[in-house]
């Protein structure tokens, strides 16, 4: 009984070490060769597994890299990391943009995001998933955290969330995407500003 219990776990241990090597090696090799010619064969070759073993598990390169981001942006409990609610929403805001640009600003995210946006833009069913379990899940941690300041009198009663989120992130995602100035600390300082000076409740007779 010991040893069938044993083995299930092992397999179970095994796949999961092969999933994690898998991802791994796409991420990195596309840092290396760029999208274009990462291959199936090249992720299984650095990943030390057989390409049948890739494509029982994804259909194709972008799902990999898909999953491999969701892989990175997971917190120990498999979900997003929530964000900082300190009661300061300004202060929240600007941490979060500033790691956001951060993040945009690595050369190790950098190519890797490019491709995957490619890919979710000519891909409809990649963009269901990455809407459904990636940027869903993010932007409903952007909302909660907007209605969190929003019942505390800090955000219009009426404000639109979904159109808030959209102010404060936007801006910072569009510079990187478009190549269309420079994507700074200092830029997210000045997103959040702006975005709260036109989200917070208006005075009586203004």
């Amino acid at each position: 009984m010991t040893t069938q219990r044993k083995a299930p776990a092992n397999a179970a241990r095994r796949k999961e070490t092969s999933r994690r090597a898998i991802l791994t090696a796409a991420f990195d090799l596309v840092q290396e060769v760029g999208y274009a010619k990462l291959s199936i064969e090249g992720i299984a070759a650095r990943a030390g597994v057989g390409k049948q073993t890739i494509y029982r598990w994804w259909p194709s390169k972008g799902t990999i890299l898909f999953d491999a981001f969701l892989m990175l942006s997971e917190g120990n409990d498999g979900e997003p990391a929530a964000l900082p609610d300190t009661g300061d929403l300004e202060a929240d805001l600007t941490a979060v943009l500033r790691a956001t640009v951060a993040e945009l600003n690595d050369p190790r995210y950098d190519q890797p995001m490019r491709a995957l946006a490619t890919e979710i833009a000519h891909d409809p069913e990649l963009a269901a998933a990455y809407a459904e379990r990636l940027d869903g899940p993010l932007k409903e941690l952007k909302r909660q955290r907007l209605r969190s300041a929003q019942q505390a009198g800090q955000l219009a009663e009426d404000l639109d969330l979904d159109v808030a989120v959209e102010m404060v992130w936007g801006p910072v995602l569009n510079r990187w995407l478009q190549h269309n100035g420079p994507l700074t600390a200092e830029f997210a300082d000045r997103v959040v500003t702006t975005a709260l000076n036109g989200l917070r409740p208006r005075r009586p007779g203004h």
